[in-house]
């Protein structure tokens, strides 16, 4: 099943991009969160400007950056075989430079230049313009670190490399860092404390995609409900500002409306929610906008009480399933999906029978579930015995995901027989003669390609399903 998935996202390649005027190539790897993949074309558009261009062919590379993610142990797993790849044509090509960015970066800094041998510079989530700086210092026979931690929003004013996208959708990040402190995530301590960014430079990143042929977007962030602009800062010291910065603040509900109204033909996205920050009125201004997906990402981690407490989840099961009844009252077509956390240290049959039960109550559109890993420097990992046996994690894994499963093919099913609007993005996978688009609920769908091309909306009928898929038949384009 295409969503549900039990490991980190393997990494992607950024796609070549080409300035006649650069002599260098970059070739850059993602891991991870979509924060990781809209980093990456960042740091693309800083080294664009010092004369790199990407290239999709590692053995052309001048540079190799990997940009990690630290959020499970199979993640920094993944990362260092990958150093080994690289580290053999790296013998071939003596010039070539290896840098690590992102999350494994900012967690163990200077240690990774020890590790690694063959990592040159180590560079996390806030220093991306400092790479120029760092590579002289690479380039000079030195070794290079930078992993210090703002206090701003630290890439509002760089318009990124898009190189991930297929032309159609694209990331736009409005946050950075969590304030959370959620005892089995690392995030806190690689990604730094919550702020937000200037929502005009946000509306004009927006407006430019839009002029660019761009149909979607997602606004991006560690926890997109803490949204809160007052002019700058981390959003723990809102409490000093002015009573002029706290009258004309702009929360989360007032961002998406301000999108929405800039660009009422381009369809909005957002991620990831946390159940304890989402409002009503993010849910009803997603109900006043046609614009706005019919579509969230709504972690729990867990359907016991006493595990969510735990893992310093500041909801409860209860305020949790409210939540939901909220958005299934004010969208009644919303599609919901979670993460969750299989065998969390002191988790027992009962606490994982809460888990199975809350998601019967939910019936899930899609998930991303995962056995519990103990992360170095969490709350977790410094208090709780990581005490459930790996085989016990496993079993109870594979449940949630078979019950997931069936949910899955619950939700494609109730969209038989119905006409919906789908943006394709792409060529299907397993068909040269069907075009692929997702419907508002982020529900892939596949039909014949007729005479419709990719960003074009088109109506389409459900005929058929999967538990991940939605097939059917064009009856025209959107009006």
């Amino acid at each position: 099943m295409e969503k549900i998935i039990d490991e980190t996202k393997q990494g992607e390649t950024l796609v070549q991009s080409k300035n006649e005027k650069n002599t260098k190539n970059l070739y850059i790897e993602s891991y991870g969160c979509q924060m990781n993949f809209s980093d990456s074309e960042i740091v693309a558009s800083i080294l664009s400007k010092k004369g790199y261009n990407t290239t999709s062919i590692l053995e052309d590379a001048d540079l190799v950056l990997v940009n990690t993610c630290s959020i499970r142990e199979k993640a920094e797993q993944t990362v260092r075989k990958r150093l080994e790849k690289f580290n053999a044509v790296k013998k071939q090509n003596h010039n070539m430079k290896v840098g690590v960015l992102g999350c494994m970066a900012e967690r163990l800094k200077h240690k990774f230049l020890e590790e690694e041998k063959i990592v040159d510079l180590v560079v996390g989530p806030d220093a991306y313009k400092d790479l120029p700086n760092l590579l002289e210092e690479v380039e000079s026979g030195q070794s290079a670190v930078n992993v210090i931690l703002s206090k701003e929003e630290t890439y509002g004013d760089i318009s990124p490399v898009r190189l991930q996208s297929n032309g159609v959708s694209a990331f736009v990040s409005i946050t950075r860092g969590c304030d959370n402190m959620c005892t089995f995530c690392v995030v806190p301590f690689t990604r730094g404390r919550e702020r937000s960014r200037d929502p005009q430079s946000i509306i004009e990143e927006v407006n430019d995609l839009w002029n660019k042929g761009f149909k979607e977007i997602t606004l991006l962030g560690q926890n997109v409900d803490s949204y809160l602009w007052y002019g700058g800062g981390l959003k723990k010291d809102f409490k000093k500002a002015t009573s002029m910065q706290k009258a004309t603040a702009v929360n989360f509900a007032k961002l998406l409306d301000m999108v929405a109204k800039a660009q009422p033909g381009m369809r909005i996205r957002f991620s990831t929610s946390n159940p304890q920050d989402m409002t009503l009125d993010v849910i009803e201004a997603m109900a006043k906008h046609e614009n706005i997906c019919n579509y969230i990402h709504l972690p729990v981690q867990s359907g016991s009480d006493r595990i969510l407490k735990a893992m310093n989840r500041l909801h409860t099961r209860k305020e949790y399933m409210q939540l939901i009844d909220n958005i299934r009252k004010i969208i009644p077509d919303c599609g919901i999906s979670q993460d969750m956390i299989a065998g969390f240290p002191t988790e027992t049959e009962e606490d994982h029978q809460d888990t199975l039960s809350l998601m019967e109550y939910v019936k899930y559109d899609f998930g991303f579930m995962f056995a519990y890993s103990e992360r170095p420097g969490t709350m977790a990992a410094r208090k709780l015995e990581d005490d459930v046996p790996e085989k016990v994690k496993k079993r109870r894994l594979q449940e949630i995901i078979a019950l997931q499963q069936r949910h899955s093919l619950y939700r494609t099913q109730q969209h038989l027989g119905k006409v919906e609007e789908v943006l394709i993005e792409k060529e299907s996978k397993k068909s040269d003669k069907h075009w692929a688009g997702r419907n508002t609920q982020n529900t892939m769908v596949v039909f014949p390609k007729g005479d419709y091309k990719v960003g074009d909306f088109v109506m389409v009928k459900i005929t058929d399903c999967t538990s991940a898929t939605l097939i059917g038949e064009a009856v025209g384009l959107s009006k």
